[in-house]
């Protein structure tokens, strides 16, 4: 069992912040020993050498009249052997030139095949920006961080929903809930990125619309306790909550609740829908990972899981499916457990369990990359991005001073959205540009090619 909610950090702050400022962070002078206005390292300049130059040509050129041809034409194949026909005497030093291959062997076609292979992308090892997040509440069961396709990112801070867009920076409030109802400890953006749901500690489910900022209804009678976590599958709106119920509801009708799923012993902590939206999985405090079937849904009767996953030993909230492989889940366990697992959700088999060394708090795959990446706890409080399927570390980012529970990837994929227990919400450029797709040719249409020819 894991640790939920933790002391806040704000009283250490010693004075009021207000959410989502852009912190401005003092960057430390770059070192200016052993550096000039004109020469910037004298440590490249070969000052033996200058002095040679300078002294031994000036007796050269007293020597001229007096030196023979043969002697001259020896004297310059010397210079050259040795490197001394400079002119530039403070010159920097630059790299030294490549070999020339007089004779090709046998493996200088995969030397050229290397050196078209796609160059390694460089990965910033800093956040690009980092915002305040007072009042951010440091819940490991909870899901209070999602970024819409309309690339708005919604962050639930205490009793109020802000949401950030990313397009011009600008900072809107949604909707703030009376303390008998929150806190709020769920988000969800519906995939039209205008809606979006918002999970209460009284157990209801308010839906609103971000853009005439208005409620449009409220859920009950799904959970008997607080929604922690949510997910979207089309109008469908499943909902976990801390009474280990997960349902279905249907956002189009009045009775709204059409599907009820039964397995979990403890609070659902992590629900994320397949790409198909044919499969759901679902993690929760009783350390267990269901696999839930769409097709044997039933309005009727509890429908009973496809897999049980058994194999953590902690809580599970971190659920990713891969975006490249559509049968490949990714779970991540809490404290008492560490590892990242893979699963084959067709079968139920564990592909890999890799131990992290830390508490699992959120997992995300990369859209353009065969990456993964991961958020922690203590120790360190670090991003680390993985190789799959190597699971090789390509990169650990440090920045969070407490764990880091929440993170959101934007609708392009490029940029990951983190937030931590130590109330700041920091922006990643790890995932990097994705290639640019060749552009199809221009099709020169005919003048009036819209006109009807005459018969």
């Amino acid at each position: 069992m894991d640790a939920g909610s933790l002391n806040s950090f704000s009283n250490l702050t010693g004075q009021s912040r207000w959410p989502l400022q852009e912190q401005v962070l003092q960057r430390k002078n770059s070192s200016k020993e052993n550096m000039d206005r004109f020469i910037p390292n004298r440590s490249a300049t070969d000052f033996d050498y200058a002095h040679c130059m300078l002294t031994e040509r000036r007796k050269v050129k007293e020597n001229e009249t007096v030196c023979s041809p043969a002697r001259e034409a020896y004297r310059k194949l010397l210079a050259e052997a040795l490197n001394m026909n400079r002119t530039r005497i403070l010159a920097f030093k630059n790299k030294p030139p490549e070999p020339v291959e007089l004779f090709p062997s046998e493996n200088s076609t995969s030397v050229h095949l290397t050196k078209s292979a796609k160059p390694r992308r460089h990965i910033p090892q800093s956040s690009e920006r980092t915002l305040d997040a007072p009042d951010l509440v440091d819940d490991f069961y909870l899901n209070l961080l999602d970024w819409g396709s309309s690339n708005v990112l919604a962050i639930a801070l205490g009793n109020t929903v802000y949401l950030w867009d990313a397009s011009d920076s600008s900072t809107s409030e949604l909707v703030t809930v009376d303390d008998e109802n929150g806190p709020i400890t769920s988000v969800s953006w519906a995939p039209d990125g205008r809606h979006i749901a918002v999970g209460l500690n009284n157990s209801e489910v308010q839906l609103w619309d971000s853009t005439s900022n208005k409620q449009l209804r409220t859920l009950r009678g799904c959970h008997r306790s607080r929604v922690g976590s949510m997910a979207w599958n089309n109008h469908i709106l499943t909902t976990g909550g801390m009474d280990g119920q997960i349902v279905n509801n249907d956002v189009r009708i009045r009775s709204h609740i059409v599907e009820n799923y039964r397995g979990h012993q403890q609070e659902v902590c992590g629900l994320k829908w397949s790409a198909s939206g044919q499969q759901l999985a679902s993690g929760g405090n009783d350390n267990l990972v269901h696999i839930w079937d769409r097709s044997m849904a039933s309005s009727n009767s509890p429908t009973r899981w496809l897999h049980r996953m058994e194999d953590h030993t902690s809580a599970v909230k971190a659920l990713a499916w891969c975006p490249f492989q559509s049968n490949l889940l990714a779970t991540g366990g809490g404290g008492g457990d560490r590892t990242i697992k893979f699963w084959n959700t067709h079968t139920g088999a564990c592909l890999n369990s890799v131990d992290t060394g830390s508490q699992v708090c959120a997992l995300l795959w990369s859209k353009n990359e065969r990456e993964l990446l991961s958020s922690h706890g203590f120790t360190q409080n670090q991003l680390t991005l993985w190789k799959y399927p190597s699971m090789v570390k390509m990169a650990e980012l440090n920045g969070h001073t407490s764990r880091v529970l929440y993170m959101a990837q934007s609708p392009d994929g490029c940029t990951v959205a983190s937030a931590a227990g130590d109330e700041t919400l920091r922006f990643w450029n790890v995932f990097g540009v994705p290639e640019v797709a060749k552009t199809a040719p221009k099709v020169h249409h005919e003048p009036f090619s819209q006109v009807n020819r005459i018969r």
